[in-house]
């Protein structure tokens, strides 16, 4: 992994990408937030976020709740929010069949209102204040980077032995100005670590620009997810350099040149970065990014895989055949790996989630 990142390369990228940001909405803070935290990221986010004008796909934090966690990722357009979905969402149950009715009205809800000021689903009131918390957060972004000129970038979610990390970062004038988790390992002795290391860390990666920092002592694992995850969200902000695209504030780059269809092979031209839906299996969760380039993957990568005892073994094996498959099909047509059924279905889910968000 990358120790350091030139921050400083991506100031054309950042002014490319707050260029278009020209309409901002007013929208009310989400309600009923108490019985829901937002993993270690502090809460809901001031309400002063809008929608701005222009295409972006924006992704909320990952709201933990007690039935599972809650991540809404948004898509706005002409600043109004024309597509609304759940990443992740209670599983396992009675929650599989609580979200599965849920859900669908909360995205509905969230286009129509055009806000977080959304009504609760009867019978699912968990998951309904994780939703609001966590598409409050997505339209905070637009707001953020309207208001400071700057690139709101989310990286990858990092498992450790302890939970899962993942950085969320502002880079204005061409330097990391705010650093927050958006997910943190938490429950038990885990929940004081994480309070402890955590402010440190966000620290610590604005004072030195980059994922050169210090572990902070106790906190080793922690640490290390944090590292790698701040690490992939200032290389989006590479890759929109080098490439010459726009990087949106939750964590996908999208060309506005064009559109990519859902087999993979559209018109597009320059380089996407879309990241997929993050897909429970019975073995643990699969996500996916792919890099489109002229209308074909040009990479593929998971950044979530089922992991611990035989799983890891199986991930091992399976996800570069994937990855592979994925590139070489140019769809998400592609072949099971023998022995990793489960892992191959949450991939080629995760994967054709990710083309959509082109087509």
């Amino acid at each position: 992994m990358k120790k350091s990142h030139p921050i400083r390369r991506t100031l054309l990228a950042t002014a490319a990408t707050v260029s278009g940001i020209v309409l901002l909405l007013s929208l009310k803070p989400a309600s009923d937030a108490g019985s829901v935290q937002a993993g270690a990221a502090g809460g809901v986010p001031s309400a002063q976020g809008g929608v701005a004008a222009g295409a972006q796909t924006l992704t909320g934090s990952a709201v933990d709740t007690e039935y599972g966690p809650v991540q809404v990722r948004i898509t706005v357009d002409g600043g109004k929010i024309t597509k609304s979905e759940a990443v992740q969402q209670p599983s396992g149950g009675r929650s599989t069949q609580i979200s599965g009715d849920a859900i669908p009205k909360l995205n509905q809800a969230a286009v129509t209102a055009g806000s977080a000021d959304i009504d609760a689903v009867s019978g699912a009131t968990y998951t309904s204040a994780g939703y609001k918390e966590s598409l409050q957060s997505a339209l905070d972004q637009a707001g953020k980077a309207q208001d400071s000129g700057a690139q709101v970038l989310t990286g990858t979610t990092v498992q450790t032995d302890y939970g899962p990390v993942q950085v969320r970062i502002t880079v204005s004038g061409g330097k990391i100005t705010k650093a927050e988790t958006v997910q943190a390992p938490s429950g038990g002795r885990s929940t004081q670590i994480t309070g402890d290391s955590v402010p440190k860390l966000n620290q610590a990666a604005v004072a030195a620009g980059s994922a050169d920092i210090d572990a902070v002592s106790g906190a080793t694992y922690t640490s290390a997810g944090y590292k790698e995850s701040l690490q992939s969200a200032l290389d989006q902000a590479g890759k929109a350099q080098d490439s010459g695209t726009e990087v949106e504030a939750g964590g996908d780059a999208q060309d506005a040149g064009g559109e990519a269809e859902k087999s993979g092979a559209g018109q597009a031209t320059g380089t996407q970065v879309l990241t997929g839906s993050a897909v429970k299996t019975d073995y643990g969760p699969v996500q996916v990014r792919i890099t489109v380039t002229d209308g074909r993957i040009t990479n593929a990568e998971a950044l979530q895989q089922p992991s611990g005892g035989r799983s890891t073994q199986i991930s091992g094996t399976a996800i570069p055949q994937l990855n592979k498959n994925a590139v070489s099909a140019g769809s998400a047509d592609i072949d099971a790996v023998s022995g990793a059924t489960y892992t191959s279905g949450g991939y080629k889910q995760s994967l054709q989630s990710a083309l959509d968000q082109a087509g």
